[in-house]
């Protein structure tokens, strides 16, 4: 059901010509607190390495990364790398979490969180805020979790 439609009037005799509909303005949408004005939150875009593909370089940015092909460089984003089955990176990286189902060789520097799924292969360390680890997947390196930059241990609930 519409909460707009257009009104007819209908008053006038059937062989008279139609009065144009009268059509109401919609009202501009109103930020709510559940919903924040526009420009208040950005939102970060994800980029994609597709299955199949081969890339050399680095990738740099604000936005999350997902591969699922295979990637030589260093990875350093503000967002979410995401590694998915299969998928291979030969690489440092540098992110605000770090989600792996695929293959990573390399450290693992300052994440706020690192989840590693069943089919996680990490050969590097691993140094982050918390770390998650499935049944079955594997790691060859160090971990070091739950400790702030200063080397005391992080509060729950803090970053």
């Amino acid at each position: 059901m519409a909460i707009w439609k257009d009104i007819v009037a209908k008053d006038s005799p059937d062989d008279a010509p139609a009065a144009a509909p009268v059509v109401r303005p919609r009202p501009e949408p109103v930020a709510t607190a559940a919903q924040p004005a526009a420009g208040a939150r950005r939102e970060l875009k994800e980029s994609v390495l597709a299955a199949g593909l081969t890339f050399d370089g680095k990738i740099e940015g604000s936005g999350h990364v997902r591969i699922a092909g295979r990637f030589k460089g260093d990875v350093h984003v503000d967002g979410t790398l995401t590694i998915e089955p299969g998928a291979h990176l030969a690489g440092s990286v540098r992110a605000g979490s770090v989600i792996i189902a695929g293959e990573i060789e390399g450290n693992i520097e300052s994440a706020h969180k690192v989840e590693l799924h069943q089919t996680a292969v990490v050969n590097g360390d691993v140094n982050a805020g918390s770390l998650s680890v499935a049944g079955g997947a594997r790691m060859r390196g160090r971990a070091e979790f739950g400790w702030s930059e200063t080397g005391t241990p992080k509060a729950i609930g803090r970053s």
